[in-house]
């Protein structure tokens, strides 16, 4: 069983300011350019978007919204006016924050088999109307050189951390901007287009297994 994080293990963030119009339309159709790379790679099928409402001066109203696409693209030309008509009705200046595009993708254990997972990797857009941008992360231990346990896994880690190299690497090509490495956590940190390397003791790295989940 696949364990995730409690939060990323690396993160690679773009700053779309110079590239990308701002807003709601142009951060769908920056969505769904990035996600036919990511599909192509198979990290991630998009199925739902999901965001949050804030409102100018009162910042988050702890408001939700989910849209599943079914078989809609991100390019939809509909799909901004559905995305606008789940504003609360109680809070007609309300905004959206960042767009969550969530779905499968495929990771390979050791034997090279593939298996299918919820969230494997995480794309988030910003709607804003200002500082448009785009963030990738990753919250499972089939990227890095050791699992969560501390233990060296070089078959897993050669079978799926050089596909996220591979479309991090187009993903730079598309927008014409480079990734910026995004925090480290307790989980990792991202370097160039992976992750970087654990400290090793005795041939193990940190045994992170307190706070994963299965």
């Amino acid at each position: 069983m696949l364990m995730r994080a409690a939060k990323e293990c690396g993160s690679w963030f773009w700053d779309l300011d110079d590239v990308a119009e701002p807003g709601l339309e142009s951060a769908l159709r920056t969505a769904a350019r990035m996600g036919a790379v990511l599909r192509k790679h198979g990290l991630l099928e998009p199925a739902s978007l999901e965001w949050h409402w804030f409102q100018i001066g009162r910042g988050g109203l702890g408001i939700h919204s989910r849209l599943d696409l079914g078989r809609r693209s991100l390019d939809d030309p509909a799909l901004p006016g559905d995305l606008r008509a789940c504003r609360p009705g109680g809070h007609p200046q309300a905004e959206m924050g960042g767009i969550l595009v969530l779905g499968y993708g495929t990771w390979f254990d050791a034997s090279g088999t593939g298996h299918k997972e919820y969230r494997l990797v995480e794309l988030m857009l910003s709607p804003d109307e200002i500082g448009p941008s785009a963030e990738l992360s990753v919250y499972h231990d089939v990227w890095g050189q050791c699992d969560f346990r501390g233990s060296p896994h070089p078959a897993i880690h050669a079978n799926n951390a050089p596909r996220l190299a591979s479309a991090l690497r187009e993903l730079d090509q598309l927008l014409g901007v480079e990734a910026e490495p995004g925090e480290p956590t307790y989980y990792g940190r991202a370097e160039g287009y992976g992750l970087q390397a654990p400290d090793l003791i005795d041939g193990r790295g940190p045994d992170l297994t307190d706070s994963v989940f299965g």
